[in-house]
């Protein structure tokens, strides 16, 4: 197989505002998000402390898959990331997919994520409708991404500095709680709560298994650190250093959070209404400290609503230059935003706001789960996109080229596929769950018919590369 030559697919003409300090953050904030505030009671529930270990090893398996990510994307940077290399390495089938994905990724997770907000906003004004809370979210966030792609990375920087600054303040207050009784009338909390109450594996290994589907949904945003690579300064720079942050990160604000939460507080006594955290502060009398985490996890949402709107116009973006999408999808505004992607998001997005006015109260379990299976194409593309990456540039005697090379090849990869299997073998276990992959699968048999239809007399061609379109300014 000959070199592949990055110049030779899509002529993308995105601005690229995006600051060191903004790939950091997005990549922080990608990390950060509904999973971990609200869906982590969930996996308390069904793991119990031994939640801890299911943590730090879905943290390992990210890891590895967002170095191999890191390492195609300083090489070929394009606002398609693991979608344009599916295409390029595994087969055009596999981009299609991945691409389409994302609108059925974007209703299920914007569905689910909106769900999570209404409830949050419900703390304060318990007969207020989900859905009006959803609406006033995405109206905002697509003002945001519309204005331009620096006002964005401003907007995500800051939200993931309130989700980080909010969840360090947790940790230290709780390990202060729990050695000096901070909080508690003086009294230390111990570390009773690992152990009192069924033990630190209260539902044995099965849990500490099962619970990975919801582990899997709270790390769902960090591959789009690579949909981010098409409009970032000095990507050979910014990549790497956001990358090999996001191990200890992951460490630190997941495997640090949850430890703390199920230390301090009896994991039986943690409901999967609302958000634990909040509960946490709530039973121990500091209404205080749970109003300030009420208004950290919307902000967790609106972050999570605001990356769903950026990522995925770019998603479709970057399908509609592979000749995978309709080529309206391509055209940049004159501020070289994708305005029409954009747009198909925005309209997209309010779909998931009528499936929260018409089944607020299965939306969350349900579109979890079916974002879940997006997850899972994503991360397994990306592993199998590095192996053939990488296989190529050996081949060729390209390897010693690569500056940012990914660690444990091909034994990495493989880890990282087997973590994406079990993830999908829970599902299908999870009686709550198992719905999603009826959902999952007639849609990748809709997309299999729309790729044969557009590809039909030319399947096994070359996909063109389309150069991106720029819309003519108004007449001042």
């Amino acid at each position: 197989m000959a070199s592949v030559n990055p110049e030779a697919y899509e002529k993308e003409n995105l601005k690229r505002d995006l600051k060191s300090r903004h790939i950091q953050m997005i990549a922080i904030g990608g990390a950060i998000g509904t999973g971990l505030f609200y869906g982590s009671g969930w996996a308390v529930k069904t793991a119990g402390p031994a939640i801890i270990l299911t943590y730090v090893v879905a943290s390992v398996a990210i890891y590895f898959i967002m170095r191999a990510l890191g390492e195609m994307s300083v090489e070929e940077p394009v606002s398609g990331a693991y979608i344009s290399y599916s295409n390029r390495y595994i087969h055009r089938f596999a981009g299609f997919l991945n691409g389409w994905n994302a609108f059925v990724f974007l209703l299920a997770t914007s569905a689910a994520e909106l769900n999570a907000l209404g409830r949050y906003a419900q703390y304060w004004f318990p007969q207020l409708p989900i859905w009006v809370t959803a609406a006033a979210a995405v109206s905002v966030m697509f003002v945001v991404n519309i204005i331009g792609v620096k006002v964005y990375g401003e907007a995500e920087f800051w939200f993931a500095v309130i989700k980080v600054v909010a969840i360090v303040a947790m940790i230290l207050f709780g390990v202060a709680m729990i050695v000096f009784g901070v909080g508690n009338d003086g009294h230390p909390v111990g570390f009773g709560n690992l152990t009192d109450h069924g033990g630190f594996f209260p539902h044995g290994l099965s849990g500490v298994v099962l619970a990975i589907v919801m582990v899997a949904f709270s790390f769902g945003g960090v591959e789009n650190l690579g949909l981010a690579a098409g409009e970032a300064k000095d990507i050979a720079t910014t990549m790497p250093k956001a990358v090999n942050a996001t191990f200890w990160r992951l460490l630190i604000f997941y495997v640090g959070a949850i430890t703390v939460l199920v230390t301090v507080f009896p994991w039986t006594d943690l409901t999967g209404d609302g958000s634990p955290f909040v509960t946490v502060f709530t039973k121990i009398g500091i209404p205080a400290a749970a109003t300030i985490m009420n208004l950290v996890v919307i902000t967790a949402v609106l972050s999570a609503v605001n990356a769903s709107v950026f990522t995925n116009s770019r998603t479709f973006y970057n399908l509609s230059l592979q000749g995978n999408a309709p080529k309206f999808l391509g055209t940049v505004n004159q501020r070289n935003v994708p305005s029409k992607a954009i747009t198909l998001v925005f309209v997209t997005v309010f779909g998931s706001v009528l499936l929260n006015a018409l089944m607020p109260e299965q939306v969350f379990s349900i579109f979890s789960s079916v974002t879940v299976y997006g997850l899972a194409c994503a991360w397994a593309s990306i592993a199998i996109s590095h192996l053939r990456f990488r296989k190529i540039r050996i081949r060729n005697g390209q390897d010693h080229q690569i500056r940012y090379k990914a660690p444990f090849y091909p034994y990495a990869n493989y880890l990282s596929l087997a973590f994406v299997a079990a993830v999908m073998v829970c599902i299908a276990i999870l009686p709550d769950m198992r719905t999603s992959l009826y959902v999952s699968g007639s849609w990748v048999l809709v997309v299999f018919i729309a790729y044969k239809i557009r590809t039909r007399g030319g399947e096994n061609q070359k996909t063109q590369p389309q150069p991106a379109r720029v819309e003519s300014a108004p007449a001042e």
